[in-house]
Formats: C-alpha cells, sequence, structure tokens
C-alpha cells in the first residue's frame, strides 16, 4: 500500500502536489489532545470524535479515493509536552493540518510556537479563550487558526446573566491559574459587577495540588452567597469537597469544563443540586440527532462529555475542506475551511450518507454548508464563531439543560451594561 501524509510544509508539499490522488493513500491529519492529565476527559472524547468524523468520511468514499487517518498525540495537559509533539507532526509527519488542543494553555502554545510559523492550519474543538482572537486580530496567526467552539469573552456574560437568574448575587471566585482561566474570570466579573452582583474575593490555583485547602479558606472570607468554580473535572472535584468540608455553601456556578459525570461522582450528587453551568451551545439539526444517536457506541463514552460534539464537527470542517481543497497545501485547506460553511451552499449533515452528498457536491465544483452537531456556524477573519450558550444544572446527579441564550441575547446584555 502506498501511504501518504498530506503536507502543508517543507519538502513534501511540492513533491505531492504533483501526484494524482491514489487510490491506495492514506491522508494523515495530526491530533494533538489531552489524553491524560487535568483535561484528559475532554481530550479522550475529542480524539474519539476526530476519529468517528473520519471514518464517515471514508466509509463515504474519502477523498478522491484516499483514507483519512490520524496521528494522534498526548499532549498531557502541558504546553511544552504539546509543542513537541506537534513539531513532530509538522516537520517529521509532515501534516497539513493539526486539530487540538483542548484546553487553551495547550492551543495557545502550538499556535505561536509551531503552526502558525510553519503556516500549518490548527482547528481547536474547546479552547475559548479570548487571547487566540487577539492573536488573529494582531496579525500573528498568519488566519491558520480555527475553533469550534465560542470565546470566553462572550459565555462570560451569558455566565453572568445565569448567575444573577439564580439568585446568585455575591459569589467568591476559585480559578484555575492559566490563560483560560483569567480570562474567563475578568470577562465574568465586567459582566457581573455591571449586573448589580458582588464578587467577594478571587483566589487562583495551580494544577495538580494534593490539597486546596489553603485556596478554598481564602475564598471563604467574606461570607459568598455561592462558589463560582473555573476549573476542570479533577482539581475541580477536589476543589469542591474541600470547600464542602469547611461549610461553605453548596450553591455553584460552575464552566463548561464542569459539565462532567466524574466531578458529579467525585463530589457526590447531593451535594451539588443547587450547582448551575453555562457551556458553548448548540442549536439542534440533523446532525445533532445523529451524532447524540451513534457516537456512544463508537466511542463507548457519553455524547454529552464536554468537547465531543465540538470536536466531530471540528473533523468533519477539515475532512470536507481537504476535498473542497484538492490538493495536499495547507494554504488551500485554509481557504477551503470556511467554503464547505459557505451560506449559500447545499445543506449538508452528519453521517456517512450526507457526507457522500458532499462529496459529490464538491467533485462537481457546487458550494455546500455543513451544518454540524453543534448547529450551523460561520468562521469570522479570526477563526471565531459565536454562540449560542447552553444553561444546564445538576440534578439529582444528572445534568440538566434548562435553557439557552442566543449571541443576540449575549449582546444584548452587552450593550445594556456599556461593554
Amino acid at each position: 500500500m502506498k501511504k501518504m501524509a498530506f503536507a502543508g510544509v517543507l519538502v513534501a508539499a511540492s513533491a505531492f502536489a504533483t501526484t494524482a490522488w491514489a487510490a491506495d493513500c492514506t491522508v494523515t491529519i495530526g491530533v494533538v489532545m489531552e489524553l491524560t492529565g487535568p483535561a484528559g476527559e475532554y481530550g479522550q472524547a475529542g480524539s474519539k470524535s476526530v476519529e468517528m468524523a473520519f471514518r464517515d468520511i471514508n466509509d463515504a468514499g474519502g477523498i478522491n479515493g484516499c483514507k483519512l487517518a490520524t496521528d494522534t498525540r498526548d499532549s498531557q495537559s502541558q504546553g511544552n509536552v504539546a509543542v513537541d509533539a506537534a513539531t513532530q507532526l509538522v516537520q517529521i509527519r509532515h501534516v497539513p493540518v493539526i486539530i487540538g488542543g483542548i484546553i487553551s494553555s495547550v492551543s495557545i502554545p502550538i499556535l505561536t510556537s509551531v503552526t502558525a510559523p510553519a503556516k500549518v492550519v490548527q482547528v481547536s474543538p474547546a479552547s475559548s479563550s479570548p487571547t487566540l482572537t487577539a492573536l488573529g486580530r494582531e496579525g500573528k496567526t498568519n488566519g491558520i487558526f480555527f475553533r469550534t467552539i465560542t470565546s470566553d469573552a462572550l459565555q462570560g456574560t451569558a455566565a453572568a446573566k445565569y448567575a444573577m437568574d439564580q439568585g446568585l448575587k455575591k459569589l467568591a471566585v476559585i480559578h484555575v491559574n492559566n490563560d483560560f482561566g483569567v480570562n474567563m474570570v475578568a470577562e465574568f466579573t465586567k459582566a457581573y459587577k455591571a449586573l448589580g452582583g458582588t464578587i467577594v474575593s478571587v483566589t487562583p490555583y495551580n494544577e495538580k495540588q494534593s490539597s486546596y485547602q489553603a485556596e478554598v479558606t481564602a475564598a471563604m472570607a467574606g461570607s459568598p452567597d455561592g462558589l463560582y468554580l473555573v476549573s476542570y473535572p479533577v482539581d475541580g472535584a477536589t476543589i469542591a469537597r474541600a470547600w464542602i468540608s469547611q461549610g461553605g455553601p453548596q450553591k455553584f456556578l460552575l464552566n463548561d469544563g464542569m459539565n462532567s459525570a466524574d466531578f458529579i461522582k467525585n463530589v457526590g450528587a447531593k451535594y451539588l443540586n443547587d450547582a448551575y453551568g453555562t457551556s458553548s451551545g448548540t442549536t439542534p439539526t440533523p446532525s445533532t440527532e445523529y451524532f447524540n444517536a451513534n457516537y456512544k457506541a463508537f466511542s463507548g463514552l457519553d455524547s454529552g462529555t464536554p468537547a465531543a460534539v465540538q470536536a466531530y464537527d471540528a473533523g468533519a470542517i477539515v475532512g470536507l475542506a481537504v476535498a473542497q481543497a484538492g490538493k495536499p497545501e495547507s494554504a488551500a485547506i485554509k481557504d477551503a475551511i470556511r467554503k464547505v460553511v459557505d451560506a449559500n451552499g447545499t445543506v449538508i449533515h452528519a453521517g456517512k450518507d450526507e457526507f457522500a452528498k458532499a462529496l459529490a457536491l464538491i467533485k462537481d465544483g457546487k458550494p455546500i454548508k455543513y451544518e454540524g452537531v453543534i448547529g450551523p456556524v460561520q468562521f469570522d477573519e479570526y477563526g471565531d464563531i459565536t454562540g449560542p450558550f447552553r444553561l444546564w444544572r445538576i440534578k439529582d446527579g444528572e445534568i440538566v439543560t434548562v435553557g439557552e441564550m442566543s449571541t443576540a441575547d449575549v449582546d444584548a446584555i452587552k450593550k445594556k451594561i456599556g461593554q
């Protein structure tokens, strides 16, 4: 079998470009995800989602006869490890696209140290830091970065409004001390205070500590009504248990990554019946129904696991963009990404049959509009998408969706409070 890795950079790109598409080739896409470490639950779900999207495209006939495949590397939830993995994928495997990371503290160093300098497309399913938008605005991304999740600049506002609506008007804040945590809290704080909320304390923490008793003690100063916990499931459960054991009020506001069955299990469902959260949401489409019906059988994981839905769409968009590009150049794939979500194109949903339809349209030179598991999206000039946001709570050990906040709703709030 003749095995080919698509090349977006270096000599392999031009060599492949002069070669006809072969019927027995493999197109390799790099995946760097947090398979272990604090964000391991998300990365495991995300990597399986990408594999599922590629399977569906392959079952639909593949890319000009070529099969999509992943070369998946574990970032261990650490930026330096992620950079090493991405460097190997770009310089040795010559991949044209890297899907990942999950958390912003992994995606940002990959972008600044590897993909942007090499002009290799990067698509993150779950990195929501506003820093990524700022890097694009400052011209530091070479236009190669995209993400299938909304920015925390919007989600922080949605969380603030949801907190006030639930009567959480006096909060302590504990947040992971990285780019994601700092930015999420900054955006939340501006909106929450403008809406009339009071923050009694803000306490950062470093990951992977055996105990967070000191941080919890500091956070409880000022007698808050509840805790806004910006964290990941493993550390978050340790912090929540310490909060409860020290007599903290059992009312919680949680970020999207805390939408986790493991978090509930490790804290105890009986302590979390007044726990509320926001996540980057979905506008239900046939793709949503397809994913929810098929993901667990494919992966063994729950379809509601954070990053799962966004990662499927990242994989689907990348795969369709490779077909649209028609050649192994990362620059062509970058341009093709927006073309496969063309507002004027034929609507395409997830799954083998829909992808077969998409591939036929692409072959005929006709536009397509992929409407994925998260709903129809468009990418702005910085690779960002807009809302909506899912509003949820924990009830009797289950995560229950209780509402949705549209991008228009968030924009109206921001206008009202002068942001």
